[in-house]
């Protein structure tokens, strides 16, 4: 598929606190195979859909051949409303996910995350039984429990940096153990939270993990 026939698609979707702003990256004329839902980093910390790792992530997916929508959470950027401490956030991204599927009925429908949007992302999976694949990013387990991932079956992709200091790589090798399969944990050395100088080693570790 040649990348000319590529768009990046500003969007606005009304959620459950009002207009939610996204990108959308798809293919003119094509129906795709699989649609994808990117969750960014924490609202508080400067997180939004133009965050680097959430960009790579999607960006990468995208050249796969999936759509991918990456957009603000409530209070964000364009987006109404406050930011809610996770539970608005998670119910915007289901409003985004069946916003999404109603556009491609017949694509398999993905979620991912970075940080604080890997978690929204994890219960995105566990509330939505249709959600085919799983990609958490740095996923903060030492501020939330991501209980819901002991016994969420669907498919679950993990990718974690050596050198991250917010989101340790011991925090996760204590709970990954007790994560339903199937999962797979792919390691980016030396890399930081943000994944400096690291994004292409993310990329490839994307790639690795799903195969």
């Amino acid at each position: 598929m040649s990348e000319e026939t590529s768009r990046l698609l500003p969007v606005e979707i009304t959620g459950p606190a009002g207009r939610i702003e996204g990108l959308l990256q798809e293919r003119e004329g094509v129906e795709p195979a699989v649609v994808a839902l990117v969750c960014h980093p924490h609202p508080l910390y400067g997180g939004t859909l133009h965050n680097k790792v959430t960009h790579r992530v999607a960006a990468t997916l995208h050249a796969r051949g999936a759509e991918v929508l990456r957009f603000n959470f409530r209070g964000v950027g364009k987006s109404e409303g406050v930011h809610d401490r996770g539970r608005g956030e998670l119910h915007d991204s289901l409003a985004l996910l069946d916003w999404l599927r109603r556009r491609h009925p017949g694509a398999r429908p993905w979620v991912a995350g970075f940080s604080f949007g890997s978690w929204v992302a994890s219960r995105v999976a566990a509330a939505e039984a249709v959600v085919e694949r799983l990609i958490l990013v740095a996923p903060p387990v030492h501020t939330q429990t991501f209980e819901e991932m002991r016994t969420c079956p669907v498919p679950k992709l993990v990718i974690q940096g050596t050198a991250d200091t917010v989101c340790r790589p011991e925090n996760l090798e204590r709970v990954y153990p007790s994560w339903a399969e199937p999962k797979r944990l792919e390691w980016v050395e030396d890399a930081s939270h943000f994944f400096d100088r690291r994004l292409a080693e993310l990329a490839a570790a994307i790639e690795r993990g799903l195969g």
